[in-house]
């Protein structure tokens, strides 16, 4: 008798604990990764989310990049005499980050190029996008995978420039923002049943537009514009955004697995070191500027 009194007075105590818990009132943290799940991530693992979501670490790789970014552009701007900073002018492109053409043998401005931007409207821009949209990710898929589409959206968008607009420079973070945008994208269309449909269409009208209006300008100041500035080129915002949409959907529809173990990871892969590859024999080989 003893023993069955204490075991119900344990199942009551247990039950107790239970609802408290249940009942205990929602940190800001908890409010602000519900609220990130329900943009990111599909009904069914939102759940499996939150049971593990922390805010910690923060996002750490998405803010310490637009930092670096913002820091070249103020040390060009300020500290580096110009006549005016909105839109910079011929001393900016003697910088050793922008990938020149004529110096790819210098292989780090195949990525350096991303800290450099052109002028105020195109960093701000870059910045918005990837603030915005990298750290609700990077909260949900952590640093190393951000990283990883990031990285490979910049790569993909100086490899293709070089390639298919090989006597233009190319400056600014767009193939990563884009890499960023067409992970995003891929998931929403693939998972739109499931993230919402009126909701969803939205979000897809919000990343076309956004979307469009940047190519807009870009290609304005490719092909348009006759200012005495350099011509930029534009091909890597459409090599981050097909980087974003192979590799980046991947990673993205798979926050809680393991990458290694998911084939689809690895046929992503393949086809972009075949690429690399390939653009990396065209640079050495067939580039036109020597």
């Amino acid at each position: 008798m003893e023993l069955r009194e204490m075991t119900s007075h344990q199942d009551w105590e247990d039950e107790i604990e239970e609802t408290k818990d249940e009942s205990s009132p929602k940190t800001c943290c908890d409010k602000i990764h519900e609220t990130i799940s329900s943009w990111m991530l599909p009904t069914d693992q939102r759940d499996r989310y939150l049971e593990k979501a922390n805010c910690l670490p923060p996002p750490i790789f998405i803010i310490s990049i637009s930092i670096a970014e913002l820091s070249v552009f103020i040390y060009y701007a300020v500290h580096v005499p110009q006549k005016q900073w909105i839109t910079l002018g011929n001393d900016f492109w003697e910088n050793p980050l922008i990938f020149q053409p004529d110096k790819r043998k210098e292989a780090w401005r195949f990525i350096s190029y991303m800290l450099v931007h052109a002028g105020v409207q195109h960093i701000i821009g870059n910045l918005i996008l990837q603030l915005i949209l990298g750290i609700p990710l990077e909260l949900v898929h952590k640093g190393h995978r951000i990283g990883l589409v990031y990285l490979a959206g910049v790569i993909a968008g100086s490899l293709a420039s070089s390639v298919f607009d090989p006597q233009v420079s190319l400056v600014g973070a767009s193939g990563g923002v884009y890499a960023l945008i067409g992970g995003y994208l891929m998931n929403v269309i693939v998972n739109f049943q499931d993230m919402a449909p009126l909701f969803g269409i939205f979000r897809i009208l919000v990343v076309i537009i956004i979307v469009g209006t940047d190519m807009g300008f870009a290609l304005f100041r490719r092909y348009i514009s006759h200012e005495a500035t350099q011509k930029v080129s534009f091909v890597a915002h459409f090599a981050g955004g097909l980087a974003g949409m192979s590799i980046g959907y991947t990673v993205f529809s798979c926050f809680d697995k393991n990458l290694v173990k998911d084939p689809r990871f690895w046929i992503c892969i393949a086809a972009y070191f075949a690429f690399v590859i390939f653009a990396v024999f065209f640079n050495i080989f067939f580039n036109p500027v020597h």
